[in-house]
């Protein structure tokens, strides 16, 4: 059990080290308004701190800087959240104004803004194509060869993609394909897309359209998508801005991790409402292992639709962010609830 003295002197150590980089010396501390104990004092305090493992001694400096069990017990007991200017609060909102901005848009210009107003790199996780449901269909002919399907989801995400007609089928049949799959695909998952394809689809189409096999096959190429993992990143060289990754073969792992899709949203996937922070080794990769990860879901109705996340040095401003995430995740919910 820390004592009032330790718990603010870690408060102000760890305060002061997100700010500067800097370890902190016991000279410093005596200088700070909020600590009036003598150097000798905070000294002694500071060394029983690095005892129980909240600080660590650096090999180039006799200052402190805190350690992961440090920043832990931080963020667990002693992190006040941020009240944000009114100014960040407005650049969040606006973000949200435009209703006719597909989803996908949206969670991207969140991705940015969270960047830009932390300098740390965001990481959205998308809605899960795999929860999501088929809102509606659309085929737009380019050519005689090839047409773009559009799909709607019901939480707003918009996918383009394009196909080939074969060469037989002319305008009136694709209507009627597109006639019959409004009809019959509206409202079913898209992980469930493929057996109804298969289960029904493909006989009406056979009744009604000519070069039907042909016309299924291209039908499930442009349905059915196994890239489902839908990630936003922002900021990406932020990173290079930290002193902490200035050994570019770090940066290099870090990017490497962030490009593995799969495997980030499996981390970001927590299921769990609220804000979470992982720390240091907390993280499951070793490209990780000096970085913090804070992350927060925004919800559509009751169901988790993604994860917020932003990743940066264990020295984070985890005050500020955490705030930042609070508020992006509710303002994201809310619209969505309002628009869907």
């Amino acid at each position: 059990m820390l004592t009032d003295r330790q718990l603010l002197i870690l408060q102000v150590i760890i305060d002061e080290f997100i700010l500067t980089a800097q370890p902190v010396g016991s000279r410093s501390l005596s200088k700070k308004d909020e600590i009036t104990h003598s150097s000798a004092t905070i000294r002694n305090e500071m060394a029983d701190l690095e005892e129980m493992g909240f600080l660590e001694k650096t090999h180039s400096s006799s200052g402190r800087v805190p350690s992961e069990k440090g920043y832990r017990f931080y963020v667990d007991h002693l992190l006040s959240p941020l009240r944000l200017s009114n100014q960040e609060l407005r650049t969040i909102k606006q973000a949200f104004n435009d209703r006719r901005m597909e989803f996908e848009r949206v969670v991207q210009k969140s991705a940015g803004i969270l960047s830009e107003l932390t300098n740390y790199t965001s990481i959205i996780l998308g809605p899960e194509v795999f929860e999501t449901k088929l809102k509606q269909l659309q085929i737009v002919p380019l050519n005689d060869q090839s047409a773009i399907a559009i799909l709607v989801t019901d939480t707003g995400h918009v996918e383009h993609r394009a196909f080939n007609v074969p060469f037989e089928m002319d305008q009136s049949q694709l209507e009627k394909m597109v006639n019959i799959l409004n009809d019959r695909l509206r409202g079913i998952p898209l992980v469930h897309l493929y057996e109804k394809l298969q289960s029904e689809i493909f006989d009406l189409i056979k009744s009604h359209t000519d070069q039907h096999e042909h016309a299924f096959t291209y039908l499930q190429a442009a349905l059915l998508d196994d890239h489902q993992t839908k990630l936003y990143v922002g900021g990406k060289t932020n990173i290079l801005r930290q002193p902490e990754f200035k050994d570019l073969d770090k940066v290099r792992s870090l990017y490497a991790i962030i490009e593995r899709e799969n495997e980030m949203a499996d981390l970001l996937r927590s299921g769990e409402k609220g804000v979470h922070v992982r720390i240091g080794h907390e993280n499951p990769f070793d490209a990780m292992q000096n970085c913090s990860l804070i992350t927060a879901s925004y919800t559509l109705g009751n169901e988790q639709v993604g994860t917020i996340a932003l990743l940066g040095p264990t020295r984070m401003e985890y005050n500020r962010v955490v705030s930042l995430l609070n508020v992006l995740s509710k303002q994201m919910t809310d619209t969505f609830r309002a628009w869907y």
